[in-house]
């Protein structure tokens, strides 16, 4: 009789702790998807850049919180903080948010798909009563939420269908975002001032920039790296203080890419404005990136 009293709850036990280290692993995914992103670009990106290290620093604190105390106040907080940055993603691929205007890329879907796995989870994890007490014990006196959840039919079935919605406008959102470009239209270069220094941008007075790693004949910035410094299309011509040598390479998707003295050219996303210059002097994506000299 002792056996079996020990082996009762058991079942409901496991499933517990299989949820709090399935939610808290989601969430951990997702905060390290999203430092990455961090440290690779987005952290130069004004507003966006803070909102993304907050959101690593949620995401890993309630990953803990969910593993260590297995609380459904925390499980409910992780399943609402997932949602919540799913519906970031999608409002920046669809309007834009602060300026910036996200792109479809792997990280992105990714990092979208683990988000709706996470909510799913952890909101299971938090409609989930306690573990039955064994026969003898008196149960344990009922709290408000418990007994919500109690009196919540087909909750299962609600976050089922609230997970399917998701992964559904994230598909929509997917597809209807812009791949990377693999190359703006960079029509005149012209010189303009920022910092005292004379710099070379396109038509539209964007900033352009130069990556180390590159070389004269070869860009090597493709993928993800290419859909936040979208290469500047050539052929372009010189405007009044551009006086460098102009040319074009062919990059490796076919497209035509403009060079300056032989740099290949590209813009920074995180430039929303004419004369801002955020992607000068940052390592990122595999080198340092510089904004172009017009001279030297």
């Amino acid at each position: 009789m002792a056996m079996s009293r020990t082996r009762l709850g058991v079942p409901g036990r496991s499933r517990q702790i299989g949820l709090q280290v399935a939610g808290a692993g989601l969430l951990a995914a997702t905060g390290g998807i999203h430092l990455d992103l961090y440290l690779t670009g987005y952290r130069s990106i004004p507003t966006i850049g803070w909102l993304f290290l907050l959101q690593v620093i949620a995401a890993f604190a309630l990953a803990l919180a969910v593993l260590v105390s297995g609380s459904r106040l925390a499980a409910a907080a992780g399943a609402g903080f997932a949602l919540s940055t799913l519906g970031g993603y999608l409002l920046s691929v669809w309007i834009g948010l602060f300026g910036f205007k996200e792109v479809r890329t792997t990280a992105g879907i990714v990092a979208g798909v683990i988000e709706v796995a996470a909510f799913a989870v952890l909101a299971i994890l938090a409609l989930t009563p306690p573990a039955s007490p064994a026969p003898g014990h008196p149960p344990a006196r009922a709290t408000l939420l418990a007994r919500l959840q109690d009196g919540i039919p087909g909750a299962g079935w609600a976050v089922g269908g609230l997970s399917v919605i998701a992964l559904v406008l994230l598909g929509v959102a997917a597809a209807g975002a812009g791949a990377p470009a693999p190359a703006r239209a960079g029509g005149g270069l012209k010189a303009v001032q920022i910092g005292g220094v004379s710099v070379l941008a396109n038509a539209r007075g964007f900033t352009l920039y130069s990556f180390a790693p590159d070389t004269p004949a070869k860009s090597v910035c493709n993928g993800s790296c290419a859909a936040y410094w979208p290469p500047v299309k050539g052929p372009v011509t010189a405007g009044p203080g551009v006086t460098g040598r102009l040319g074009t390479i062919k990059r490796s998707d076919g497209s035509t890419q403009a060079t300056y003295d032989g740099h290949p050219l590209y813009t920074y996303v995180a430039d929303s404005a004419p004369g801002q210059a955020h992607g000068n002097n940052l390592n990122l994506n595999g080198g340092l990136w510089h904004e172009v000299p017009t001279a030297g």
